[in-house]
This record gives C-alpha cells, structure tokens and sequence, in this order.
C-alpha cells in the first residue's frame, strides 16, 4: 500500500467579527472556503510556510501570533494505476495579525478567491471541514491544541 504524508500550515485571521477566508477549488471544480494556507516546501519552516501561503492567497503578510493547534486527518484513497493507498495530513494551525499587502486573489493557486466573511455566516458557507476546526481551536484555545471537534473522546 502506497503512504503519503502531507504537512501544512494554516492561518486563522479574524478582524473584529469577520474571518478571512480563501475559496478552494478541488480537482472537479467543486470550490469550497478554507483557512489560507497549504503544503510546506520541503526544508521550510512551518511558520514560514503560513506567512508565504497567506500572502499567496490573500496578499496579506501575515505574522502568526499563536499556535492555535495541530490536526491529524487520514484518508484511504484508490488510484487506478498504484492501488489501495493511505493518506495522513498534518495540519499545522496559527492565529496571525495582519501587518500590511491588501486583499487580493490567487491566480493560477488552488484558491481562486479571498474575502473576508462575518463569523456569524461561516456555517452557511461552503466548506471544508478545516473552517470549523480552526474556529474551534481559536474560541476554545484548548491546552494541547486539539479540537473537540477530532477529539475521539467527544464523539
């Protein structure tokens, strides 16, 4: 069985009662909001991985403030050509302040997208899962940075 592991850095960026978000545009074209942020290049330091991914996707430079908390996702996968293989992502997420660049879209990224939406309408969105557990992380600010909402003890 084929193993792939991918580590990533994502930025919970709230300004008063909005979060920032990026729109994500999978390989079929569906586009869902998430946290900006993505893949680390290999020898890159996950913090600067989420300041060059937030100003990818956003034109913001962004200066993480807090390590919000690490999550842990796995997924199975059937590729017609490899077989049976098993993915882990491990996504590192940091709250930031913003200190300059303006708001801007990705082109030619995985996002096509970025806007600032009031917290209060984030469950209306369409999006990854990722939203609600940076959201969670960022309110509940547990001590050993993982969301109730991945916590198999909560479910």
């Amino acid at each position: 069985m084929q193993q792939e592991l991918r580590v990533a850095a994502y930025a919970v960026c709230v300004r008063g009662d909005e979060i920032l978000l990026a729109r994500w545009v999978a390989k079929d074209g569906t586009k869902r909001w998430t946290l900006p942020g993505g893949g680390m290049d290999h020898g890159e330091e996950p913090v600067q991985a989420v300041v060059r991914e937030v100003e990818e996707e956003t034109g913001y430079l962004a200066e993480p403030t807090v390590l919000l908390g690490i999550d842990s996702i796995r997924r199975g996968w059937i590729n017609r050509f490899a077989g049976p293989g098993d993915f882990q992502g491990l996504r590192i997420i940091y709250e930031v302040r913003l200190t300059g660049g303006s708001l801007r879209n990705e082109t030619g990224g995985s996002t096509d997208l970025a806007a600032w939406h009031p917290l209060g309408t984030v469950t209306a969105l369409p999006r990854v899962e990722l939203v609600d557990i940076g959201l969670d992380l960022w309110r509940e600010r547990p001590p050993v940075g993982r969301s109730r909402l991945t916590d198999p003890a909560n479910g």
